[in-house]
Formats: C-alpha cells, sequence, structure tokens
C-alpha cells in the first residue's frame, strides 16, 4: 500500500541530503535523482520540499512522470489526482479532441453501434501495439517490425486498410468487432483516422501504405484468378510486402510523362523493363513493385518481383526512413507478359482506378492530425504560463484556437458528406460523380493543415520547432504536413480536377 504524507512532512525534504517534492498530490524523492536531471540540478533545488505541480506542467509533459515512477514515495494524505492519466482506448474529454459523433452530447446518423465497437477496439489496439513502436522507428528510422505486421495481419487490420469488400467476408475483425459483410467506408473512415493517431508520420506510411495503395491494382485487373489468390494471402498474412511505383523524377502528377520503358521480347513471352522510380513508399523492403511503364502505344502497369535487375535505395525525406521511401532502378529486368494488370497500353486506367480511395484515405488521416494539434494547444494553453497568467487568457491565443476548430470541424463534416455518398453509389458512380469533391476535400483539409500547423507553431514558440519535450508532436506536424498536400496528387492539380469536374455539369447558365 503507498504511504500518505502529510504537506508539512513533505516540506522538511528540502536539503541537500533529502529533496523531495510534490505533483499532483503524489510525493516524489529526487534526492538521488538531481545530479542526473537533464534540465540541471538547480531546477529541482528551486521546487524542493514544495508542491511543483505548475512549475512541472509547465515544462513537461503529463508522460514523463509514467517514465520515473519509481521515484514516486507516496501520496499526499486526504487527496488525490486531479490531472486525467488516460488509458489505452480512452476518449479525450478535451473539447473537440474527438470527432463529435465520440462525444457524448452530439449525435450522428453515419455511425451505429458496430462503427463504435471498431473505433474502440483499434484505439485499444493503437494505444497498446502501434504507438510504442511507431515512436521508437520514428526515431532510429527501421521499418516496422514483423512482429507488428503479424499482429495486424492475424486481427484483419491489413484487411481492412483496403476498404469494403468481398476480400473481408470471413476475417476476423479485431475480435469480431465488425463483420466483413457490414464494413462500409465509415468503418474505413475510423480505421484510417484512429491508425495515424500515433503521431509518426513516417512510420505512419511505412506501417504499409504501399500496400494500400498498390494491392487494389492487384485485385482489380489481374487477369489469373489462382496467382491473384496467392498474391493476395501472401500480402494480407504479412509475409510479402508491395508498393506502387508509378512516380518518377520526370513525372509525378503528370502520370502521361513516365519514361520506364517495357519492351517485349520476340516471342512475345517476356517484357524487358528499364527505368526508374522515386519517392516510392515502402519501395526499399518491398517484394512486389506495382510499375507502370511506357509500352509501345501507351501506358501499361506490370507486377514486377525484387530480383535481378531490381535495385532500391533510400531516400532521406523530412520524415523518417521507416517508411522505407526508396529510388528503384529497373536495369534489363525479364517480366512474364502474365503480369501485365489490365490491358496493354490502358494503364492509365489501372493507375487511376483507386485514386479517390487514396485521396480520401489520406484526407481522412490528415484532418484527424489536425483534431491531435488542436488537442495539444488547447492542453498546452491552458497550462503555460507567460506574464503571470496562462496563455489562454489571451485574447490573440484564443482567437487562434478558434480558427483551428473551425477548419477541423468544418471539413470532418464535409468529409462524413463524402463518405455518405460512398455508402450509396456504387464504384462507377463514384468514379464518376466523386474525383472532383474528393480532390477539393482532400485540397480543402491540406490547406486547413497549413494553417493549423502554423498557428499551432506560434502557440509553441520554441518549442514548436523542438523534436522532444513539450511540443514534440507539433513538431512533428509542422515537419511533415506537406506530405499530404503533395502525395496522391498535389493541391494544385486536385483543386483544377475539381473544378473541370463540376464544368461538366455546368449548364448554359447566365446571370
Amino acid at each position: 500500500m503507498s504511504k500518505t504524507f502529510t504537506r508539512a512532512e513533505v516540506a522538511k525534504h528540502n536539503t541537500e541530503d533529502s529533496l523531495w517534492f510534490v505533483i499532483d498530490s503524489k510525493v516524489y524523492d529526487v534526492t538521488d535523482f538531481v545530479d542526473a536531471h537533464p534540465g540541471g540540478e538547480s531546477v529541482l533545488r528551486q521546487v524542493a520540499g514544495q508542491d511543483a505541480t505548475v512549475a512541472f506542467y509547465n515544462l513537461h509533459r503529463h508522460e514523463v512522470l509514467s517514465k520515473y515512477e519509481d521515484l514516486r514515495i507516496g501520496t499526499l494524505e486526504g487527496e488525490k489526482p486531479q490531472v486525467v492519466t488516460p488509458k489505452p482506448g480512452d476518449l479525450s474529454t478535451v473539447p473537440y479532441a474527438e470527432p463529435l459523433w465520440l462525444t457524448p452530447v452530439y449525435k450522428s446518423p453515419y455511425y451505429n453501434d458496430s462503427h463504435r465497437r471498431l473505433q474502440k477496439a483499434m484505439r485499444i489496439f493503437v494505444d497498446t501495439y502501434i504507438t510504442p513502436e511507431a515512436q521508437a522507428r520514428e526515431a532510429d528510422g527501421k521499418r516496422i517490425s514483423q512482429e507488428l505486421v503479424d499482429r495486424m495481419s492475424e486481427k484483419g487490420l491489413l484487411h481492412m486498410r483496403l476498404g469494403p469488400g468481398k476480400h473481408l467476408h470471413g476475417v476476423n475483425l479485431l475480435d469480431g468487432a465488425v463483420k466483413g459483410e457490414e464494413f462500409d467506408y465509415f468503418h474505413d473512415l475510423i480505421m484510417a483516422q484512429e491508425g495515424v493517431r500515433a503521431n509518426a508520420r513516417g512510420f505512419q506510411d511505412g506501417q504499409l501504405a504501399g500496400m494500400v495503395i498498390g494491392l487494389p491494382c492487384v485485385m482489380n485487373y489481374m487477369k489469373d484468378q489462382q496467382r491473384k489468390k496467392a498474391i493476395m494471402d501472401e500480402v494480407f498474412s504479412g509475409k510479402k510486402y508491395m508498393c506502387l511505383a508509378i512516380t518518377e523524377a520526370f513525372a509525378g502528377s503528370d502520370v502521361a510523362g513516365l519514361r520506364t520503358t517495357a519492351t517485349k521480347t520476340p516471342d512475345g513471352k517476356h517484357y524487358i523493363v528499364n527505368g526508374t522510380k522515386k519517392w516510392i513508399t515502402n519501395g526499399v523492403f518491398c517484394d512486389y513493385f506495382i510499375t507502370g511503364v511506357r509500352t509501345d502505344k501507351g501506358l501499361s502497369v506490370l507486377i514486377i518481383e525484387r530480383g535481378e535487375g531490381v535495385e532500391t535505395k533510400p531516400i532521406k525525406t523530412s520524415y523518417s526512413t521507416a517508411a522505407g521511401t526508396a529510388y528503384i532502378t529497373f536495369d534489363n529486368v525479364k517480366v512474364p507478359v502474365e503480369n501485365l494488370l489490365g490491358e496493354e497500353n490502358k494503364g492509365i486506367y489501372v493507375i487511376l482506378a483507386n485514386f479517390n480511395h487514396e485521396r480520401w484515405a489520406m484526407a481522412c488521416a490528415t484532418i484527424r492530425q489536425c483534431r491531435v494539434i488542436v488537442e495539444e494547444c488547447l492542453k498546452w494553453s491552458h497550462q503555460r504560463l507567460v506574464f503571470g497568467k496562462r496563455l489562454i487568457e489571451q485574447p490573440v491565443i484564443r482567437q487562434k484556437l478558434a480558427k483551428m476548430i473551425a477548419l477541423v470541424e468544418a471539413n470532418q463534416s464535409w468529409l462524413e458528406t463524402i463518405t455518405y455518398q460512398m455508402n450509396q453509389m456504387p464504384y462507377r458512380q463514384q468514379a464518376r460523380h466523386l474525383g472532383g469533391p474528393v480532390g477539393l476535400l482532400k485540397m480543402s483539409i491540406t490547406r486547413a493543415a497549413h494553417e493549423i500547423a502554423d498557428e499551432a507553431v506560434q502557440i509553441f514558440g520554441g518549442r514548436g520547432l523542438t523534436q522532444s519535450g513539450m511540443g514534440r508532436v507539433v513538431e512533428m506536424f509542422n515537419r511533415t504536413y506537406k506530405f499530404d498536400a503533395i502525395l496522391g496528387g498535389s493541391e494544385e492539380v486536385l483543386a483544377d480536377l475539381g473544378v473541370r469536374q463540376a464544368m461538366k455539369q455546368m449548364p448554359n447558365a447566365k446571370l
């Protein structure tokens, strides 16, 4: 049983030989820790024998206390902790830290009990298994562990990340949180949003994002059904990894500008592939490359296995090398013609087929990351003391928070509206009617991320530029939010797509 002390007893321990203090009613003995304190010993001696709660939270994140739990010797008599310590799976009680549908007082027509079960199960899984590894790998740059991939496969996470479909039927999805047959795009939205709460942007993409954008090409366009099933089984089981290799130094959003070539051999049984690909997510460690190539009369897509003539090199970008971002060289790579996905010279349809879902999923993730930043800023502005008062008492700070909250809530609402349309439309209608709206949505959300990152750094000051400590979450977001403004189609390209698609429906209307 934990010992209890009075404040008077704690106050006596303020000497060189005995240094105690209180944080949130818990008593800590740091006598033997003084010399090891990263911030120096004087900071600790200034609060010796005192209640250091305010001083501590002005300098440290709450999570630091768990790191030094062995220094806690008891609690204050008759007092209880006031600071919330979240457990795995808990919802945040900070205003606007959760989407409105997860806030008890609000209702939504979009979500039912199966959505709530999935959200709860996914949050527990992320908090327990993904977040600890995500933080470690973001720091050391190593790829995702096979242990975590196996666990994700076992619980159906890899299957669910590809959205609704027959591939989910009969699969164990987080121990029955939802049935594969009832999995819809709101379940998909939940998976995307809960999955990014670990706040490790490089690891987020290293968490098999290449599979998410590459495997649908195989599922929808591979003609050999037996081989298709074999590849799907390998990838869904986590035994093999896959990436989508379209972008080149010569062609990004301009897919038609690809220069990698695939020339048929005289006997017509193989393609010989030559060329390079750049900025390919997961390319460093993947086994299958879904590759855009130029054939004799147009673009085609091949599935190329890692082997002779395939070389990958890591590319260092703004986020962690845990993403496995690669520069790929194909040097006279021999590929069986059976590895053609879709029709020869009509690969543009294969490439475009998954764009809506990819962009929509990125929009889901980005707006959830924005919400995490809102929560960070709300917490910080309530605990940070400047000029003798809390930041939240400054009108200019409240104005910044209001702007951030409004951007998050408006875009989440638009996201849910489009998600509802996805549930009501078969694939062909989605392709026809939602390409423009999804493009505009992603553009709007990444523009919001730009504004939110800017305001968050101003609120956190120098800490918002520091990769550790109080501002580490804001620093990560500010350094990496631009990935979502570029990947999957740049803001400018998607904005133009949205307006051009709308113009196709424009009547002969006059002012």
